[in-house]
């Protein structure tokens, strides 16, 4: 038997248009002679849907949109389709009033719906807003073939991989006792770096453990601070690798399952990313991307500082959207030094893009004309230096509003952590793109960008000069934080890790500095609130999945 993984990019809310995308991936394999087609989780309306969901006639739009595409598929093809169905139980016994769901479509009509196992409510995902959990092991037989149905999360409790269970039952045990030929599963799972050998690592075990040849299908694409890195996958019985898919662009591949041995036969495997920073550009560049796209945007604006985190966003977005769409500003002021200004040009350069200068030191004598009075017999901080940042930031959202471009946010995760950045100024933006990417990480793409381009691309001084805001005279970041280095290493234990003030401590920290980055991380907190959305890199972004109160006790912990 023939059968096919479509991995998908959909769009959120496109319901006709997705549907569209999975009868092209239909009607090829058809033509490839394939039995059944597999769409990712909620392929119908995309994932997440979040509150769209509590729209009544947004459901009944996918039901009858759901209904017309069983109708217009290609006969003796059976197709798997993502959605939500209605629990019709609710009124009567309580419980959500939505399924998350599986449809299986064939011969003009819709079979069969299988519903969602284990519903996670951690990180980015809140399932259990929406839905009720399915009760029942799934599954249907098609020519014979006993085939087990689960939708991403009903693989993630293996016990005996996990050495713990989150959830009362493990869906595939289930499936393995009623003795199913295959399992197949429907995802849309986001990435984090390392996510893919993470789950390939625990589907090998399963598929291993319970003799069951397993074939997972993973959407594609950017929704909103989310990325979905695709590649699909499918595992033989003995839990070896026989096919995968493309990463961070739909693909269409076909798999063969052999009944008689009840195993999955060798396919084209695409191989695994050289590195974590190559796997990283792919899922900015990709998030950077469909988000202009969905959001309906074209063009980009920067605001260029000469420093390395600009530097780095830039050569992400003319990646993602080519050179002509990438505005650059450079917004020079009495305290900038000559190589952030030539630094800067030198990027524009090897980048080709557009770009302007806007010195600002008159808008800062006015605002400080304007302040005088105020501001008398007072010494000059952080105020004044924030003013710079904000007329940069009023610069750029001007730029940003009169010609329709997007600004994006240059401030890296490091910063973000520990609030070095500022409201309405260098924060100012539709989309931050490194936001989740920290200092360190910063380095490492760049160096890795120069390394794999014919030409150089950040030029060599942004990389080797001391980082600087330079909004004082001779300023440096490390005036203020720590090295980046052991900032970074604090953070990852910090916000990552979970781990006390004490255990950072033990392990190697001075203990001042810790708890100053304690603080600065917990005083920030308002700020990030105000952030735009940051596309998520890693398994704990500063996103939908972070939920720390604003008004809360800081200090030593």
């Amino acid at each position: 038997m023939k059968i096919a993984i479509a991995q998908l990019n959909p769009l959120i809310g496109d319901l006709i248009g997705n549907a569209q995308k999975i009868l092209e991936n239909a009607k090829k394999s058809a033509a490839a002679d394939v039995r059944l087609l597999l769409t990712p989780e909620l392929s119908l309306c995309g994932y997440p849907p979040r509150d769209l969901l509590l729209n009544p006639s947004f459901i009944q739009a996918m039901d009858q949109i759901l209904q017309k595409l069983a109708q217009d598929l290609p006969p003796n093809l059976a197709v798997l389709v993502g959605t939500v169905t209605k629990n019709k139980e609710a009124v009567i016994i309580g419980g959500k009033s939505l399924f998350n769901s599986i449809a299986w479509l064939e011969n003009g009509k819709i079979q069969q719906y299988f519903h969602k196992r284990l519903l996670p409510t951690y990180d980015v995902f809140d399932e259990n807003r929406y839905f009720e959990p399915g009760l029942q092991a799934n599954y249907f037989q098609l020519d014979g073939i006993n085939i087990g149905v689960t939708i991403c999360e009903d693989l993630w409790n293996d016990e005996e991989f996990w050495g713990k269970r989150n959830y009362a039952v493990n869906p595939i045990a289930d499936l393995s006792i009623l003795g199913v030929d295959l399992i197949i599963n429907l995802s849309a799972s986001p990435y984090t770096v390392g996510k893919q050998q993470l789950r390939e690592a625990m589907l090998k075990h399963s598929a291993a453990h319970f003799k069951q040849p397993i074939i997972y299908t993973n959407q594609v694409g950017g929704n909103d601070d989310l990325i979905f890195d695709g590649r699909s996958f499918a595992i033989n019985n003995q839990g070896e690798i026989t096919a995968r898919a493309q990463g961070f662009q739909p693909d269409f591949i076909v798999v063969e399952f052999d009944p008689e041995n009840r195993d999955l036969q060798l396919n084209v495997i695409s191989p695994h990313y050289e590195s974590d920073d190559e796997e990283v550009w792919q899922a900015l560049v990709l998030g950077v991307k469909d988000y202009l796209n969905k959001c309906h945007f074209s063009q980009v604006v920067i605001g260029l500082s000469g420093g390395i985190d600009s530097a780095l966003v830039a050569a992400i977005a003319t990646t993602a959207l080519g050179k002509d769409n990438v505005l650059g500003i450079l917004m020079p002021s009495p305290y900038s030094s000559e190589h952030s200004l030539s630094d800067a040009l030198k990027l524009v350069e090897n980048l080709g893009i557009k770009s302007q200068i806007l010195p600002i030191g008159e808008l800062m004598q006015s605002f400080d004309h304007t302040l005088s009075e105020l501001f008398i017999e007072t010494q000059f901080g952080v105020a004044e230096e924030n003013i710079q940042s904000r007329i940069r930031g009023t610069l750029l959202m001007g730029i940003s509003n009169k010609f329709g471009h997007l600004l994006l946010s240059t401030g890296n995760k490091s910063e973000m952590a520990v609030g070095y950045c500022t409201l309405y100024g260098d924060m100012n933006g539709g989309l931050a793109v490194i936001a989740d990417v920290p200092k360190t990480r910063v380095y490492s793409l760049c160096n890795w960008l120069n390394s794999h381009s014919q030409t150089e691309i950040i030029p060599e001084n942004i990389l080797t000069k001391a980082p600087s805001a330079e909004l004082k005279p001779g300023q440096v970041d490390q005036d203020s934080l720590p090295a980046y280095d052991i900032l970074d290493d604090i953070l990852e234990r910090l916000i990552n890790k979970h781990q006390s003030v004490a255990e950072i401590v033990k392990s190697g920290h001075d203990q001042e500095t810790v708890n100053k980055v304690f603080k600065l991380v917990s005083v920030a907190e308002f700020k990030r609130r105000q952030a735009p959305p940051g596309l998520k890199i890693t398994d704990r972004a500063f996103g939908t999945g972070w939920r720390m109160p604003i008004a809360a006790m800081t200090g030593k912990q």
